[in-house]
């Protein structure tokens, strides 16, 4: 293998730690990639820079996709308001496609003759990753030492130890995954069906005891504002995120249908996106028309699950995206929400684009659009149907 030009999806953590140094061994010339949608910050990438070279990479490099994540992602998610299974705002499905598309296009640009990641035989990300670098560098071969191997977590550590690098079981019995869209925390609670994270599982800890308000600002469904502060959409996730997480908010876990057909648990904290998409759909209860929402409805799911299962590349994901982008006209406004611990609470909105007029009267008081007499025509029209089916069908 010696001189053949790997790149690798590398992360720093336990099992990209085993593939770099176990490829490195093997006499690849390996090139350690970390792709940032939100989960590093500049020491940290210093940090795995350090690590990498020390355990055999040839080189290092850290690409930010920040902004692309949340262009090319993240914005459909809130526009659709995606919760799959109406719980978990996809955190790291949604990195992992994005991730991908950054690890080919940089595989391609150097000439690499394989891509390897870290991925179990057992998991969501194996898809996502093997669907894109197939899709976006057919060429490249895909090497994949966890799955191949059908390695342990002991024995990924015992493996690393033997070959100098220090790794306590207490640190690596939680797999952490931190991204702008949420962090996702797997465990040994998580492969049972009973058990609940234990509150240090969680990266962010209970700070705040007491209730605190907060306004947020979307313009056509986008979050343009916080508490009066305008900036762009990612630093404003990245802001409510860190005030927030202070309250415990957005903690969960999800069950769902894995891509490989088996059932699926993992422990989350995602308190921005939570926040965000509950907030966001409220506005557009207010400015959208009511099959505007039922379609929506329809759509974000399919979106949502078709982004969970690696099929970002298929066509029909840009109608979706042209669909949801449209539907956002009118979502501009405030929604004001309070935050109290482990819990928040949508006060309410207010919008130029706020169909809940006055003009036209006010929901079980007064009427202004319409008689007394319209309506009983109008009711006594509605139900002939029913009144038809009613006396046909009488006898039976």
């Amino acid at each position: 293998m010696k001189h053949k030009k790997l790149v690798l999806a590398y992360s720093g953590g336990l099992d990209t730690s085993y593939c770099l140094m176990k490829l490195s061994q093997e006499g690849y010339e390996v090139h350690a990639i970390s792709v940032n949608t939100g989960g590093f910050d500049k020491s940290e990438i210093g940090e795995m820079k350090t690590k990498a070279l020390q355990m055999g990479a040839h080189t290092y490099q850290s690409i930010n996709a920040l902004d692309s994540f949340y262009n090319k992602v993240v914005k459909y998610l809130i526009f659709g308001n995606v919760l799959k299974n109406n719980t978990y705002p996809l955190s790291v499905s949604a990195e992992r496609i994005v991730q991908a598309m950054e690890i080919s296009a940089y595989a391609k640009k150097i000439g690499a003759d394989a891509i390897a990641h870290g991925s179990t035989g057992a998991g969501n990300d194996q898809v996502r990753f093997d669907l894109i670098f197939q899709v976006m560098a057919p060429d490249i071969e895909i090497i994949t030492p966890i799955r191949d191997q059908q390695l342990s977590r002991e024995a990924e550590i015992a493996f690393l130890k033997e070959n100098g690098v220090a790794l306590s079981w207490e640190k690596a019995q939680y797999s952490i995954n931190q991204g702008l869209w949420g962090t996702s925390v797997g465990g040994k609670e998580t492969l049972t069906s009973k058990d609940s994270l234990p509150e240090s599982a969680y990266p962010s800890q209970v700070e705040k005891k007491s209730s605190e308000k907060v306004s947020l600002h979307f313009e056509k469904g986008e979050l343009i504002g916080i508490d009066g502060q305008m900036d762009n959409p990612v630093n404003n996730i990245i802001k409510l995120q860190e005030q927030a997480k202070k309250f415990g908010i957005g903690r969960d876990i999800h069950v769902g249908d894995t891509i490989i057909g088996i059932k699926g648990r993992v422990g989350f904290e995602a308190a921005a996106p939570l926040l965000i998409i509950k907030a966001h759909h409220l506005l557009e209860k207010h400015t959208l028309s009511k099959w505007q929402q039922f379609q929506k409805e329809q759509l974000g799911n399919f979106y949502g699950m078709l982004l969970h299962e690696g099929q970002y590349l298929d066509p029909v994901m840009r109608d979706l995206e042209a669909f949801l982008y449209n539907s956002q006209a009118t979502v501009s406004g405030k929604v004001f929400v309070t935050l109290h611990p482990y819990r928040f609470e949508l006060n309410g909105i207010e919008s130029d684009h706020d169909l809940m007029n006055a003009a036209f009267g006010s929901y079980g008081e007064e009427n202004k659009g319409w008689s007394a007499d319209d309506a009983k025509g109008f009711i006594k029209l509605l139900s002939n149907q029913n009144k038809i089916h009613q006396f046909v069908n009488k006898e039976k």
